[in-house]
């Protein structure tokens, strides 16, 4: 079901017959990750450690409704026939990019950097380019976004082109990021208190640093009420161990990926506190990691209003919206237009915001091409 449009939600629901199918449709759209994970397993460990899949980058706690459906969902990938494993990219995850760009230019394509997209042009109800922040103006006979949708139709096209609706229904996505980053250059690696030493087994893949399903519960509870996490969850990778070329001999790098950090908070602004609670996330680190305050070089922080700058992400959210069943299959982007294709003809949404949501898989900018390669004839007219 990644690799093609979402089928209707009521179709969906056709598929699932007999009693162990429905049984396993209601679990997975309706119970909490806590829930579902009860069922399964015993040692609260495994369970803590399961329970972090199901809220990487969505504003809700291990025991809220229809987290089970996102801790599947993050659960979905293969890599080199591991069931649920994550990748690292050789050199940074730039390399996805530059390697996509290099392909596209192999087959001709222009590819423009640092080149922001200041308005989708149409004409009597179709698309018929860009126009660029320096005023050059594009002409296409299909223009496709992997911006967000609030992004793509709140920002980037004339309201007065849109069916009225369908930008209700946009400004009702719901889109709350969650997340921060706090990266680092170290002089040595982390010496984990729970495995002391290494290069080990404790640096090749993620470190989650969440003792419990309540510290996950309670490091929610703040951000709901718009504060930072007092006592933050957080996922940590130090990537150079598996790749040494991103870092120079005999250094590392330590990734930290933070929750929960509201985009709105009840007071304040990001850039006031901005290191003060980077410092916070540190001093946390270092309850589990004593070495690490010590050994950074250097430190980048990005704050939710960092990332929506740099990334173009509205509200910090990496995945261009929540990623519960509310807003999956046929409900994504919005009802009735889950297919790619928008209410302006030859204007196609092909980003996380649409099917199959988020993660670097590449699955919604494929099901996109795929629209524009069944439309392209009729495009001409």
């Amino acid at each position: 079901m990644l690799l093609a449009s979402p089928v209707p939600i009521a179709d969906l629901a056709g598929l699932m017959r007999g009693p162990e199918a429905e049984e396993l449709m209601r679990r997975l759209l309706f119970y909490s990750a806590e829930e579902l994970l009860d069922e399964y397993f015993e040692s609260p460990e495994v369970k803590t450690a399961l329970a972090n899949q199901s809220i990487i980058g969505h504003f809700a706690g291990p025991s809220s409704p229809c987290t089970a459906f996102t801790l599947s969902h993050n659960l979905l990938g293969h890599i080199n026939g591991v069931a649920g494993a994550w990748g690292f990219t050789v050199g940074g995850m730039g390399g996805i990019p530059d390697a996509l760009a290099k392909a596209a230019r192999a087959r001709g394509v222009d590819v423009l950097l640092n080149a922001p997209v200041e308005r989708i042009l149409t004409k009597q109800g179709r698309a018929t380019g860009v126009r660029i922040e320096d005023g050059r103006v594009l002409e296409a006979r299909a223009v496709l976004s992997a911006a967000d949708p609030k992004r793509t139709f709140l920002s980037m096209v004339d309201p007065d082109v849109l069916p009225s609706e369908f930008v209700r229904a946009v400004r009702r996505i719901k889109i709350h990021g969650a997340a921060m980053k706090v990266n680092c250059a170290l002089s040595e690696l982390p010496d984990w208190s729970a495995l002391p030493g290494g290069p080990g087994p404790q640096h090749r893949g993620s470190t989650y640093l969440c003792p419990s399903m309540e510290y996950a519960e309670a490091a929610f509870a703040d951000a709901k009420h718009g504060i930072p996490s007092r006592d933050p969850w957080m996922e940590i990778v130090t990537q150079s161990v598996l790749d040494p070329s991103v870092a120079p001999p005999g250094k590392h790098t330590l990734s930290v990926y933070v929750q929960y950090t509201p985009y709105r908070l009840a007071s304040g602004s990001w850039e006031d506190i901005k290191e003060s609670y980077a410092d916070r996330v540190i001093e946390t680190l270092a309850e589990y990691a004593p070495n690490v305050p010590d050994a950074i070089l250097a430190r980048q922080v990005l704050t939710p209003l960092d990332l929506e700058r740099r990334f173009g992400l509205t509200e910090a959210h990496q995945s261009h919206g929540e990623m519960g069943p509310d807003q999956f299959f046929s409900f994504r982007p919005v009802p009735g237009w889950s297919n790619y294709r928008m209410p302006i003809r030859g204007l196609y949404l092909c980003g996380a915001g649409t099917h199959p949501g988020g993660g670097v898989m590449g699955a919604p900018g494929y099901n996109g091409a795929h629209a524009v390669l069944e439309d392209w004839t009729s495009l001409k007219d």
